[in-house]
């Protein structure tokens, strides 16, 4: 196994990747300055998009460009001409938040949960819905941090997080493929049991779930049963968001904050994006938003 820093940045708070199977290309975030990012690996090369405000997460969709969850709530935005258009702002009464982390289901609905955007914590954030005809559904009020969306292979399992040191909790939820309907949440891990508390997550063809451990140089990898399978020591302290890509989608991409380190740290990196081989596991494609 190797961790190998591909993008040298010191993005403040990366976030957000996912695989264009297509393009074969990594799209990437730094929230709070509002910079989109595409990461080609063949060429090594990352060219990056001014948004103009904080861009919490994004998806691929089917017809071409991106769906983005961001500080005014959801757009679409093509990166190729610039061209973006304003879907809706379901947090137009909550002015202090922003979008956060977010993720298609196996059927394509984006899925992006909010949180207050600085100052003192709050449980403000809420999870939103979005389906192909663009309406939009709140579910689950009362999170701190929104994170760590993602779904098992079969679609028919939710998972989701709190990242605020109180809470620290990863959830899961049967969810019904046919409505995009979450059922009850149940405790799926405690991170009180790793360094880490839970940052972005993704999941392998195995179904188990791999959690950013944010604060704690580390990467997790949870089996579907709830218990701690692999432990992946990091040179970064804040690891973000997990995502695997390349051709055989068996390289782990992982995203990093370089902001709110510990003071007196060695790490140079912080902010950069890394990628990790030799794990012998891969990944699961992302759905493409259908809208």
């Amino acid at each position: 196994m190797q961790v190998e820093c591909v993008v040298p940045s010191r993005s403040q708070l990366g976030e957000g990747a996912v695989w264009d199977d297509r393009a074969q290309v990594l799209w990437w975030v730094d929230i709070s300055a509002g910079l989109i990012h595409c990461y080609d690996p063949a060429s090594g090369r990352n060219d990056t998009h001014e948004f103009g405000e904080p861009v919490g997460c994004l998806a691929v969709r089917d017809t071409g460009g991106l769906v983005l969850a961001a500080k005014s709530g959801f757009w679409f935005f093509d990166p190729a001409t610039g061209t973006r258009q304003k879907l809706s702002d379901p947090e137009a009464d909550r002015p202090q938040n922003r979008f956060n982390d977010g993720t298609t289901d196996m059927q394509g609905r984006f899925w992006a949960g909010s949180m207050k955007d600085g100052g003192d914590l709050e449980r403000s954030g809420r999870f939103y819905r979005l389906d192909p005809d663009l309406a939009v559904t709140p579910w689950k009020d009362g999170i701190y941090t929104t994170n760590g969306l993602a779904f098992s292979p079969d679609g028919k399992t939710m998972y989701f997080s709190d990242s605020n040191p109180d809470e620290r909790m990863i959830w899961a939820c049967d969810y019904d493929t046919d409505t995009g309907t979450p059922g009850a949440p149940r405790v799926f891990f405690d991170t009180r049991a790793v360094a880490g508390r839970p940052d972005g997550g993704t999941v392998d063809s195995d179904g188990c779930y791999w959690q950013a451990g944010v604060s704690g140089w580390q990467i997790y990898r949870i089996t579907p049963d709830g218990r701690l399978d692999r432990t992946i020591d990091m040179p970064v302290e804040k690891p973000s968001k997990p995502m695997f890509g390349g051709p055989d989608l068996d390289i782990l991409y992982v995203t990093s904050l370089g902001a709110g380190l510990t003071d007196g740290t060695d790490q140079p990196e912080a902010g950069s994006l890394f990628a990790i081989t030799g794990l012998g596991v891969r990944g699961v494609k992302q759905a493409r938003f259908p809208g």
